[in-house]
């Protein structure tokens, strides 16, 4: 007696076209998901201000029938902007950004990078508490720093203006010659620790082989750290000098807080002091508007300008 069986019957595979097409269209999917809070943060946050800002900054309130008629809002073309630039306290504002970026970028990145090149070498002890102590200043907020040093700033209640009055040294902080400098101290202390955990984290990226045969070649720590380290990571420095350059630009609460007790800084010591006087102080929002504008335009030419340089020097040095 013959017993028959039945084969299972399978379903023809689909073929492999079908299959990538599937894959393709499902990673789209993923990436359209991801990018979806991304795109409406930057919609909500950057986008809708800043085409707010540009409407505001080309337009202005006229009151027709000797002002007695219906408010209505009219386009003035780059009168806002030409008032911008033209006026005394927002170039003065610049210059004093332009000076303080001078000074403060070159010793955030290198100060930042020395401390990041110390921990890395071993030559700290103790390094996980190092790195705590220096990050510590980042953790405190931006107000709370400055006005911490307000009170160490301000004679007669500060004990470090006292302690240098004992051994007859006489420093203003706040005063005319000095009181840029103070505000880049406020600022170091309260952002080198985190600049220096970027460049440790990089640094600790970099290949240990390629350190082990630079001091097999002879290379000392010093020639090692600058001709060895220091080039394998620019691109964190690059995006550190980038980011540090931004948030320059923007300098308003330290000068702030300071203006309580030096007279050299005024209300528009800054162009974004400048911004908040003419929108707050004198409700000229069309103003305040044209200068923020200007501002943007400053930093992303400056940010255009950095990443050009250094992407054409780091496609050289690949070639």
């Amino acid at each position: 007696m013959t017993v028959l069986t039945e084969q299972p019957v399978r379903a023809p595979a689909p073929p492999a076209g079908h299959a990538r097409r599937t894959a393709r269209r499902r990673r789209l999917e993923a990436c359209g998901v991801l990018m979806t809070s991304f795109l409406a943060l930057l919609l909500v946050v950057f986008l809708l201000p800043v085409g707010t800002a540009v409407h505001l900054s080309f337009s202005s309130d006229d009151q027709p029938g000797l002002g007695f008629g219906p408010e209505r809002t009219v386009f003035v073309g780059l009168r806002s902007y030409a008032a911008v630039l033209t006026a005394p306290t927002f170039l003065g504002g610049l210059g004093t950004v332009a000076l303080y970026c001078l000074i403060y970028l070159p010793l955030m990145v290198a100060g930042a990078l020395l401390l990041a090149l110390l921990l890395d070498s071993g030559v700290v002890r103790l390094r996980a508490w190092a790195q705590l102590g220096l990050f510590l200043p980042h953790a405190v907020p931006g107000i709370i720093a400055a006005l911490i040093w307000l009170y160490l700033y301000t004679p007669g209640i500060s004990p470090v203006v006292d302690l240098l009055a004992r051994a007859d040294i006489t420093i203003d902080f706040p005063g005319m010659h000095t009181v840029l400098p103070s505000i880049v101290n406020i600022a170091l202390w309260s952002n080198l620790g985190y600049n220096m955990v970027i460049f440790y984290a990089a640094l600790r990226a970099v290949p240990r082989e390629v350190i082990e045969a630079s001091v097999v070649d002879g290379a000392g720590p010093v020639r090692t750290a600058l001709q060895v380290k220091a080039p394998l990571i620019r691109a964190s420095i690059v995006m550190v000098a980038m980011v540090t350059l931004i948030w320059a630009l923007r300098l308003f609460t330290e000068p702030v807080l300071l203006s309580q007790s030096s007279p050299m800084i005024d209300s528009r010591f800054s162009p974004s002091m400048y911004i908040y006087d003419a929108a707050f102080n004198h409700n000229n929002y069309r103003l305040a508007a044209a200068a923020s504008v200007v501002l943007l335009v400053c930093t992303l030419a400056l940010s255009y300008g950095i990443t050009r340089i250094t992407g054409r020097h780091t496609g050289e040095e690949a070639r």
